[in-house]
């Protein structure tokens, strides 16, 4: 009842659960555990997080956390539309520093799966946006970390004017990619 694309880098995958409608509305198993296991996704979330962003143009991101609360995360988005970017930050992969990004959407019914040692964000393509993602540990301050979202090493190409993008206080002062904790 679901269908996995592989993206670019090795981990990452497009999720898009299958929806049944009618006249009434529609229904859709937005998470199967045994399905994901039969695609080769063997994870146990342990936390859902939900976020609201008011305006076209939110940034959030580049966010992830170190072992042991390194986090793979399920994310979809139930009102609006978000371009969605995750960054290989394992050192020893051949796609250290690499991204890729997907547009998800409340239309297009899809979800993005960004595995433990990827860099996560994503910024608002329209206003009145929510995402919802579930992660595989739960938060953790002292292992939490992010990276600059315009950093020129990575080169991440979003979709928006980034001077007009609405940031918080952590994401403007995230370290560059050159100097921040990543994975072996």
């Amino acid at each position: 009842m679901v269908e996995v694309r592989p993206l670019a880098l090795d981990g990452v995958f497009e999720i898009i659960p299958k929806k049944f409608g009618d006249d009434r509305g529609f229904f859709s198993e937005t998470y199967n555990a045994a399905s994901l296991r039969e695609a080769g996704i063997d994870l146990v979330f342990v936390q859902d997080n939900h976020s609201y962003s008011a305006a076209q143009g939110v940034l959030r991101g580049l966010h992830y956390q170190l072992p042991p609360f390194a986090q793979d995360k399920l994310v979809r988005v139930v009102k609006g539309a978000i371009y969605d970017v995750a960054v290989d930050i394992r050192r020893s992969s051949p796609t250290f520093g690499n991204w890729v990004g997907l547009e998800i959407s409340a239309a297009k019914w899809n979800q993005i799966l960004v595995p433990a040692g990827f860099a996560h964000g994503f910024v608002t393509l329209v206003p009145d946006t929510e995402v919802v993602y579930k992660v595989t540990a739960p938060y953790s301050q002292p292992h939490d970390r992010n990276i600059s979202y315009n950093d020129a090493d990575i080169g991440i190409d979003w979709p928006l004017d980034l001077a007009s993008v609405q940031l918080s206080a952590k994401d403007r002062a995230a370290p560059a990619f050159a100097g921040a904790d990543v994975f072996p």
